[in-house]
């Protein structure tokens, strides 16, 4: 049995983005959540840059270790997939490419919510509307 050499698609890369997103936000170590999962650090660092890709079991293990629903990795995909016929067999998926002007395709904007909900009360919410709404001329 030969070794298929393992080329990760924009769908590997994506999945494996959010599963360090969502370890970062938690506040979470790449070395706890191996542990957690019974895997090595090593392996964590492998998911997360789509080194390896990672299995439908092992990701549920990880929504279950971050607190998430497995739809959470999937978030920020656009619903059209093109594939790429290769020999008559597929060989590979490709992502078709997400506006870069949707501010929700955008990782750093669920931390900036995350963040936001995390003040302790609704007076420091309120502090950072109005600086943000400030900063874009809407006072």
């Amino acid at each position: 049995m030969s070794k298929k050499s393992f080329l990760p698609t924009a769908i590997d890369e994506h999945i494996g983005q959010r599963v360090q997103l969502r370890r970062v936000m938690m506040g979470m170590s790449q070395k706890d959540l191996a542990k957690i999962c019974g895997v090595t650090f090593q392996q964590i660092q492998k998911y997360e840059s789509a080194g390896n890709r990672i299995s439908a079991s092992r990701l549920f293990e990880l929504s279950a270790a971050l607190e998430t629903p497995v739809s959470f990795f999937f978030s920020g995909l656009p619903g059209h997939i093109e594939r790429e016929p290769r020999n008559g067999h597929l060989s590979k998926l490709h992502v078709s490419d997400q506006k870069e002007t949707d501010p929700l395709a955008k990782n750093e904007s669920l931390q900036l919510i995350n963040l936001y909900w995390k003040l302790p009360n609704d007076a420091q919410r309120e502090t950072i509307m109005k600086i943000l709404k400030a900063l874009n001329g809407q006072e």
